[in-house]
C-alpha cells in the first residue's frame, strides 16, 4: 500500500508536469504527432512486479470522450543491454558513485544517457476486468484436461467467451501491422504471417522472438488439430525457419519453436524465440514443440483430441472454476 501510494504521487506529479508543459491534460502528443497514449494518467494499483525481469505491471485510469474515463494496463520493462552502445558508454569514462567497494570487488551507480535509459512501455486501453487480472499476481494450479473434460468443460468455456481475436483478422488482411510482417505465405489453406512478437524489440537476436499466425481461421489451439492440418504446420516449420535464416542469420537448431496450450488466444500461432532467450511461457507445461506436434499428428490423426493435456491456470481463472464446479480438480 505504501508502494502503490508514493507510485501514485509520482503519478500526480507526472501529470502536473504534462498538465503545464501541454495547456492541459491529455494535450500532449507522442512523437508520431497522435494522441498521447495516457492522457491524464492516474495510478489505481501496481498489479504485479518482478526485480528480476525490471518489470512492472500497473493499472491506472485515462481521460476519454468528454469527462469520462477509461481503465488502462501499462507494462513497463526496461530495455536490453546493446554491446556496443554499452562499450561506448564505459570507454568514454562516464561518472561512477562507489556503493561497495571489497578487494577486487566493486559495486557502483553509473546513470546512463537517454538513449541507453529506454523504458519500453505496453500500453492496453481501454482495459477490461479480463485484462487487469491477467496481470495480477495469482497462485497457479495444474489442471489436467482429458479430452472429454474439453468437450464438455474447456470448448463450452471458450465459446461462451466474448473476447475480441478482431485484432488477428486485420494483421491477416493487412488492416494492422503490415510493415512488420517478416515473411508471408498467403495461401488461404496452409499458408501463415510471420512478424515479430511485442515483447521482441527487434535490436538483438539474443532475443528473437516471432509470431507465426495461421491464414486459416477456425483452428482454435492443439485440441483442433489432425492430420489435415500438417500441410500447414510444415510449411510454417520449414519456411518460418528459413525466413529466420535468411533475415536474422539464426539457424533452426538455434531456435525454440512452439505452440502453447491453453493459449493466450484462439486463433492457431507459432511462436518463434532465440533458444537461449528465456521467453515468457516456455515452460513444460504450456509450451509444446512444433516439432514434437507434427510427429504425434503423423502417427495419430486425432492425438490431440484424445490426449490428456497439463496445464497451468491462475487461481482467478474462469476455466479453473468451470473444473472445479465439474469436480475435476
Amino acid at each position: 500500500m505504501e508502494h502503490s501510494n508514493t507510485m501514485a504521487e509520482k503519478g500526480e506529479k507526472r501529470k502536473r508536469d504534462d498538465e503545464a508543459d501541454n495547456n492541459g491534460p491529455g494535450k500532449k502528443e507522442t512523437s508520431a504527432g497522435g494522441e498521447h497514449p495516457l492522457p491524464g494518467f492516474r495510478l489505481s494499483a501496481v498489479l504485479r512486479e518482478s526485480a528480476r525481469d525490471k518489470t512492472i505491471f500497473l493499472h491506472g485510469k485515462v481521460n476519454g470522450d468528454g469527462e469520462a474515463t477509461e481503465d488502462a494496463v501499462v507494462i513497463m520493462e526496461r530495455a536490453p543491454f546493446q554491446a556496443e552502445s554499452v562499450s561506448n558508454l564505459l570507454g568514454n569514462n562516464p561518472a561512477m558513485t562507489v556503493q561497495l567497494k571489497n578487494d577486487i570487488y566493486g559495486v557502483y551507480h553509473l546513470s546512463p544517457p537517454a538513449e541507453l535509459n529506454d523504458i519500453k512501455t505496453t500500453v492496453i486501453r481501454p482495459a477490461t476486468e479480463k485484462h487487469i487480472k491477467k496481470y495480477l499476481h495469482q497462485e497457479v494450479y495444474l489442471i489436467q484436461e482429458k479430452g472429454e473434460d474439453y468437450k464438455n468443460i474447456t470448448l463450452p468455456f471458450i465459446e461462451s467467451q466474448s473476447s475480441s481475436i478482431q485484432w488477428v483478422y486485420n494483421i491477416l488482411e493487412k488492416k494492422a501491422e503490415a510493415d512488420r510482417i517478416v515473411y508471408e505465405n498467403s495461401d488461404p489453406e496452409n499458408g501463415f504471417l510471420l512478424l515479430p512478437d511485442f515483447k521482441w524489440n527487434q535490436k538483438q537476436v539474443e532475443d528473437l522472438y516471432l509470431i507465426a499466425i495461421s491464414q486459416k481461421r477456425g483452428i482454435k489451439s492443439l485440441r483442433d488439430l489432425t492430420a489435415d492440418h500438417l500441410p500447414l504446420l510444415r510449411n510454417i516449420l520449414q519456411e518460418g525457419t528459413e525466413a529466420i535464416l535468411k533475415r536474422y542469420k539464426l539457424q533452426a537448431n538455434q531456435l525454440r519453436i512452439f505452440l502453447h496450450y491453453q493459449p493466450s488466444y484462439y486463433h492457431l500461432h507459432v511462436h518463434f524465440t532465440a533458444l537461449g532467450h528465456d521467453a515468457p511461457g516456455i515452460t513444460v507445461e504450456r509450451a509444446h514443440l512444433l516439432s514434437d506436434v507434427i510427429q504425434n499428428l503423423e502417427m495419430n490423426s486425432r492425438y490431440y483430441e484424445t490426449r490428456t493435456l497439463t496445464y497451468a491456470l491462475r487461481e482467478d481463472d474462469a476455466l479453473l472454476k468451470c473444473f472445479k464446479d465439474s469436480g475435476k480438480c
